[in-house]
């Protein structure tokens, strides 16, 4: 008799946000078009969203549906109201692709861990912190899988949860592919390199940008450093003071709206670099891949990383990148990237300096970033996990003893 097809749900509803909903969207994109194969065995998923981004899942195959749950996994009652749904929809298997499991959530269940910074970074101190590590655990204790996205935040998990080594499967994040393919469409590039540079000199002059610039792209959280980038960046521009093309060197950060963190609107004042640091906050995606493009280089000195996306997103757009040389970043770059003490202010700024004056070094760090990111795919992501849904599947049904 054929197999019945393993039924998945998955928790879709922190698309919107910068990091996971990355996670969310290129994976479930790639499972889309792995069900598309006439080789591949036909899942049936449940992708539970709030209403407002139905149209976001829109394009997938058939066996793709959404329900919808307008409740916010932070709310208190999703410990209930979530298993509830789960109960009524009776999946096979569930996964949450971020750490934030229900208490009360039926297994079995795959959890999906970027990074442990909500521990390390946690803003809360006392009773709420211990009640955001027992949630945690427990939520790691109770799955059948983990998903860890990088060695690193792997070895983060069996640090906390020693007993679920044995349950955790390293499958790693991939840049989007869209970036490797530029940020202008196809008909645009067709017209010539004159066209390309009027229309990127165009986008530039809206938001009032000129070269050369440095970029940052991500959230403003404490690990991200970005007072520590400031000021490396002052410290890099006075050194540059003078040069016929980097004198006018800016600093572009794009992610949450600067209003919202006092401590690095502080560190623009103190350094006196508010004529030369631009946030943007979010921008739209095809507008993100340009900047990455027209960018002399990108930096990225975070503290602590799961994975380190934007550095891969970066490399795959040829734009040379600065990164720290701790955490999962290592792993992840290779050795495609200047790597740089995050915690010292003057290293960084020796390697911002080092990337924009040395042609040759830029030259290989640009080829050699295009091919560390290629070794990242989402196809092959979109595989793995396919692969685990249907080993817990079929672990379920051995232990209820359906065939």
């Amino acid at each position: 008799m054929p197999k019945s097809p393993v039924k998945v749900a998955i928790d879709v509803r922190r698309i919107r946000d910068f990091g996971v909903g990355t996670y969310i969207r290129n994976l479930m994109k790639a499972l889309g078009d792995l069900e598309a194969t006439p080789e591949h065995p036909t899942h049936q998923y449940n992708l539970i969203c709030l209403d407002e981004d139905r149209q976001n899942f829109a394009a997938l195959p058939d066996n793709f549906q959404t329900v919808v749950h307008n409740r916010k996994d932070s709310s208190r009652l999703d410990h209930l109201m979530l298993p509830w749904l789960l109960y009524k929809l009776g999946p096979d298997v569930m996964h949450i692709p971020f750490h934030r499991v229900p208490l009360l959530i039926p297994k079995p269940y795959v959890v999906t861990i970027h990074d442990l910074s909500s521990l390390f970074y946690d803003e809360a101190s006392g009773l709420l912190h211990q009640a955001h590590i027992f949630r945690l655990k427990k939520g790691l204790e109770r799955a059948e899988r983990i998903i860890a996205v990088s060695g690193a935040t792997q070895r983060d998990v069996v640090n906390l949860v020693p007993e679920a080594a044995s349950r955790i499967q390293l499958i790693y994040n991939a840049p989007d592919p869209k970036f490797a393919q530029g940020g202008l469409p196809s008909d645009a590039r067709a017209a010539g390199p004159e066209a390309v540079r009027r229309e990127h000199h165009r986008i530039l002059e809206r938001y009032q940008i000129r070269d050369p610039f440095l970029l940052y792209a991500g959230s403003i959280r404490p690990q991200k450093n970005i007072p520590r980038l400031i000021e490396a960046f002052a410290v890099a521009k006075t050194q540059l003071e003078g040069h016929p093309t980097l004198g006018n060197l800016r600093l572009i950060i794009i992610g949450d709206e600067i209003s919202r963190h006092p401590n690095v609107r502080r560190a623009v004042m103190q350094c006196r670099m508010e004529n030369s640091v631009r946030f943007l906050g979010f921008i739209p995606f095809e507008t993100l891949r340009i900047f990455h493009e027209l960018a002399s280089a990108f930096v990225f000195p975070s503290l602590y990383e799961g994975f380190g996306l934007p550095p891969l997103e970066a490399m795959s757009s040829g734009t040379p990148v600065v990164a720290s040389a701790v955490s999962s970043l290592p792993e992840v770059v290779g050795g495609a990237a200047m790597l740089v003490n995050p915690e010292n202010v003057f290293d960084i700024a020796r390697g911002i300096v080092e990337v924009l004056t040395n042609q040759e070094l830029r030259q290989t760090l640009i080829e050699k970033g295009r091919k560390q990111a290629a070794k990242f795919s989402w196809a092959r992501t979109a595989r793995e996990v396919s692969d685990l849904y249907g080993e817990v599947a079929a672990a379920k049904r051995s232990k209820s003893g359906r065939r």
